[in-house]
């Protein structure tokens, strides 16, 4: 029997490739983005109380109203966009679902997407699996800021859609205002439709503001914004995320999530419910705790040989590591996870066509022990 691979180079991803080899050698793993702490006792306890209160069965389509209502509330008091609960928010599998099916709503053959480099891995294969083509445009460093006229210079008349992500995974650069004004600007008079990759909206530091998109009505009407539970409340194996989107195209987007997961898992929503309604504090404390992490972080590796580039959101930083040696950044994960006992990711592989440079990322998402004891490891590498 022959048969023919959509994703024939995709292979296993690196987070679990790099997890795989933390584990192997016994490495501090600051390589997957995930916390090694757990999230809040009252959420647990909210769940345990919905699992004996019998909420175990299939929730509905998009999501429990109970949980779409603090949603649509918090949505609100954050940003100022009035969303209808019932129509324009559906919760989901995960942020990674969501995109999914945002792009399988619309994305049809020959249609273009612009994406980002560095892009977070599943955007491309979503794209291409639907039969649409990614225009890929770097972002210039070392601020990893968007080239707005090489946005204009690359939209076509077969360009669909403008995919954003912010804060950004890997680099941790966020949108600024003159960028909102710069989108503005390009779309304007173009049919092209928005998707707001928005899961680290609380991760935003030095007081800076998360511009999401819900924040200006005229991108509103033409995005879908996905957000995730998991990084707020550090349940990322939870895999609960949920989309806001206009009514006509949330309708679009619940006809492919109906055919994929259907819906999402029910104690745990009514548990978030629950922890929305009552702890609304959460996530508004959550940049100044994450924040900390950085600093701390960035602290403990002045003595090292690492050059740190900006963070500025989520719970990612960027190391340049050329002072150390200049093997290609793969090579020097795994260097670094098999002879030094710290695995991080090398982001070569968030590109299409990766720059020459000599960077990693490191996820600081830890007990304040974990960092510390990846520190020292880092601190006696040998500068050259």
């Amino acid at each position: 029997m022959t048969y023919t691979n959509k994703l024939p180079e995709a292979g296993t991803t690196i987070f679990t490739v790099m997890s795989k080899m933390a584990q192997d050698f016994g490495a501090v793993n600051l390589s997957q983005g995930y916390p090694d702490f757990d999230g809040p006792r009252e959420l647990h306890d909210a769940v345990a109380r919905h699992l004996g209160q019998g909420h175990n069965q299939y929730a509905p389509l998009a999501g429990v109203p109970e949980l779409k209502e603090q949603i649509a509330a918090k949505v609100g008091a954050l940003y100022g966009c009035m969303v209808d609960s019932e129509r324009q928010v559906v919760v989901t599998p995960g942020a990674t679902e969501a995109i999914y099916c945002a792009l399988t709503a619309i994305i049809h053959l020959g249609d273009e997407v612009i994406v980002f480099d560095p892009a977070y891995d599943t955007y491309e294969p979503g794209i291409r699996l639907n039969g649409g083509v990614a225009r890929r445009i770097p972002l210039q460093s070392p601020h990893f800021r968007i080239d707005w006229q090489r946005v204009r210079d690359t939209i076509t008349d077969r360009t669909r859609m403008i995919m954003l992500n912010s804060p950004h995974n890997p680099t941790g650069a966020v949108l600024a205002p003159e960028d909102i004004e710069a989108l503005r600007e390009v779309i304007d008079r173009h049919d092209i439709l928005l998707l707001s990759d928005e899961v680290y909206e609380h991760l935003v530091f030095d007081g800076r503001e998360h511009l999401s998109l819900l924040r200006y009505p005229d991108l509103a009407q033409r995005s879908f914004c996905i957000f995730s539970f998991g990084k707020t409340y550090h349940v990322t194996g939870w895999r609960i995320g949920y989309c806001v989107a206009p009514a006509e195209l949330t309708d679009a987007f619940l006809n492919i999530h109906q055919f994929i997961n259907f819906s999402t898992t029910t104690p745990l929503q009514y548990a978030l419910a629950d922890y929305l309604r009552d702890h609304p504090r959460h996530h508004l404390d959550l940049a100044a705790f994450y924040q900390r992490k950085r600093d701390l972080f960035r602290d403990l590796l002045k003595p090292s040989p690492f050059h740190l580039l900006p963070s500025r959101g989520t719970f990612f930083q960027l190391a340049d590591y050329s002072r150390v040696n200049d093997a290609p950044d793969r090579e020097f994960a795994a260097w670094l996870t098999q002879e030094h006992g710290v695995a991080a990711i090398p982001i070569s592989v968030f590109y299409e066509n990766a720059p020459d440079q000599r960077v990693i990322r490191f996820c600081f998402a830890k007990k304040d022990t974990t960092l510390r004891q990846a520190a020292e490891r880092l601190a006696v590498i040998a500068s050259l």
